[in-house]
């Protein structure tokens, strides 16, 4: 959520950048200009009204020991009591219409990040890994994992309906390899925290993260009184474990990585993107988290960028880097690093991460906030998240990258300890 003093001081600033998404703002910011409106003239009145009722406390006083008749000061008081409370309730009303306002209004893009309207716009900023060459024609994932007994999509489409997929024998070992391999790594190298977190998240979690009230129609919700979604991601659960914190600014930053099935209705994907496992309704993933502090948070954004990256150095997966535009980044990110690897069968780089700085938006949204020395004035932290990595579609990447010419498998040789020494999978 912005910060509604700085959408109030800094509108044209607030209007630029919001149109550098592609937005035409000026009703949502109108609309915020008339309630703050309103709370200017609310919050005066209701503080004179409660000075006068102070000072009425001292005329009864005065009045008892004059042995004058206060009961007019009473009445008075009686009818500025009602007042105040109508006026609160007024006043209240206001300052929830505001919040819900500004709950969906998208976050302001860094200056760093470059203008554009589409991924057309985007810019890459490195590279790792070439391309491999083949000697025979490349197949999809789709084709070679059904083709080996790993990947079953008949199957789950029988059990649970389109996108969805049973990994079977090696394709489930290596699901259970790469969770492995990447948490070893970002725990042991990267020094993150391992958590475990509930899949199961309330709607002020959602909120906290900018999931809702914008985006309900990507969550699975539980039916009956349950008021719980699926998470669509360990962000979610990760950025709501300080929600309503105030942290010790010392131990910032804090770094957090969970495993975590998730969970999406993909609403709107289509093509080759609902084929295979690009686009799942539930996926596995690697989640990385950092809490820090304003001054901190774009440096750690670089790091936790890298972080994710060597993941795909360590499998030896070609990628690219890349820089969203104005017009490509989520609702709740300042600045978004992509991370794409290269798919043999597509001829193409794949987004296989997100790595986000969403500043104070989500902290404020879940009031998170720090003491920079310990003590002294909180501030909102600001809250980092990326992927590292989506599991499905690094087996993607490693079943098309790794192909053999008789449609077994390569394992990639810093996974084979995960897999049991394996260095091929074949047909069982």
């Amino acid at each position: 959520m912005l910060d509604a003093g700085y959408v109030r001081d800094r509108p044209d600033d607030v209007r630029r950048r919001l149109q550098s998404r592609g937005l035409e703002p000026d009703a949502e910011l109108e609309q915020v200009a008339t309630l703050e409106n309103g709370r200017r003239r609310l919050i005066p009145e209701i503080e004179g009204l409660k000075r006068e009722q102070n000072t009425a406390a001292d005329e009864v006083a005065r009045a008892k020991r004059q042995g004058i008749d206060a009961s007019p000061i009473f009445a008075a008081n009686k009818a500025r009591g009602q007042q105040i409370k109508q006026l609160e309730i007024e006043l209240d009303g206001i300052e929830q219409q505001r919040a819900a306002l500004l709950m969906t209004i998208p976050n302001l893009p860094h200056d760093s990040v470059p203008q554009g309207k589409s991924a057309e716009d985007n810019v890459e900023v490195r590279r790792a890994g070439v391309p491999r060459e083949f000697d025979f024609e490349p197949k999809p994932h789709w084709d070679l994992g059904p083709a080996l007994g790993i990947l079953d999509f008949e199957r789950a489409t029988r059990m649970s309906g389109a996108r969805f997929c049973v990994l079977m024998g090696a394709g489930a070992k290596m699901a259970r390899a790469l969770i492995n391999f990447m948490l070893d790594l970002h725990t042991t190298e990267h020094r993150y925290t391992e958590v475990e977190p509930p899949f199961l998240v309330n709607a002020d979690a959602l909120r906290g993260t900018g999931n809702l009230p914008k985006f309900e129609q990507d969550l699975f919700k539980i039916a009956g009184d349950w008021n719980l979604f699926l998470i669509p991601t360990a962000e979610v659960p990760l950025t709501n474990l300080h929600r309503g914190e105030i942290l010790d600014g010392r131990l910032l930053p804090i770094r957090y990585t969970a495993y975590t099935p998730c969970f999406r209705s993909e609403a709107g994907s289509y093509g080759a993107d609902v084929r295979g496992l690009i686009r799942q309704h539930q996926f596995d993933k690697v989640e990385l988290m950092k809490f820090t502090t304003a001054e901190q948070s774009y440096d750690e954004l670089e790091a936790l960028t890298l972080n994710a990256e060597e993941v795909l150095k360590r499998l030896e997966l070609p990628y690219r880097t890349m820089l969203l535009c104005t017009g490509d980044m989520g609702f709740s990110a300042a600045k978004t690093y992509d991370i794409e690897v290269w798919l043999p069968s597509q001829k193409t780089y794949r987004e296989i991460s997100s790595c986000s700085n969403t500043e104070a938006f989500q902290a404020r949204r879940a009031n998170i906030r720090y003491r920079p020395e310990g003590t002294g004035k909180a501030e909102f932290v600001h809250t980092l998240n990326g992927s590292g990595l989506a599991v499905g579609r690094t087996i993607i990447a490693i079943m098309e990258n790794y192909q053999q010419k008789d449609g077994s498998i390569a394992v990639p040789s810093s996974l084979r300890a995960y897999m049991g020494g394996a260095e091929l999978i074949e047909k069982a």
